[in-house]
């Protein structure tokens, strides 16, 4: 029986977008220290790597929208986009909108992966408190963006495999 399983390999010209939140910077700015890193670390050219700021975690789906189709309309193109990784952070506050925030984002780049077939990377983290964000931004629970962009080489080297054998 067949094995497939995706490696830390960037795509040889693909591009890998990082859309982030201005919100919350001391955080954001940790998740996308992070995620560059990963991907530098593993191979990709910094000049393949976009960063995309949008106000807050409610936007960063429709950037990932716009970035996946964008892709999609120039797949023959060597440098279409390989991976989305999205960054933000959400508070829990004293009201409903953090599950409307967290949620709807959450959904909305589910349906932006699934629609387009471009993998994008949930690292939006949704906490109850700044110091779980704290932990999970390159403290005790380690950097989320980094895992974020591991999680983003390791399915666009998978679904280049697959489309290449299954052509």
């Amino acid at each position: 029986m067949p094995r497939f399983e995706g490696d830390l390999r960037p795509h040889p010209t693909g591009r890998y977008a990082i859309v982030a939140s201005r919100w919350n910077p001391r955080i954001t700015d940790l998740l996308v220290e992070g995620a560059r890193k990963a991907l530098l670390d593993n191979g990709v050219e910094a000049e393949r790597i976009d960063v995309v700021r949008v106000p807050g975690a409610w936007e960063i789906p429709l950037a990932a929208a716009a970035i996946a189709r964008a892709s999609m309309s120039a797949q023959a193109c060597a440098a279409s986009t390989a991976a989305i990784i999205a960054l933000g952070c959400v508070v829990r506050g004293d009201t409903r909108h953090y599950e409307q925030v967290a949620d709807g984002c959450s959904d909305a780049l589910m349906r932006v992966q699934l629609d387009s077939g471009l993998p994008v990377a949930n690292g939006v983290l949704a906490v109850e408190a700044y110091a779980d964000a704290e932990a999970r931004a390159g403290g005790a629970m380690g950097n989320k963006g980094e895992e974020a962009a591991l999680a983003a080489l390791e399915m666009s080297d998978l679904l280049k495999h697959w489309q290449k054998t299954h052509q």
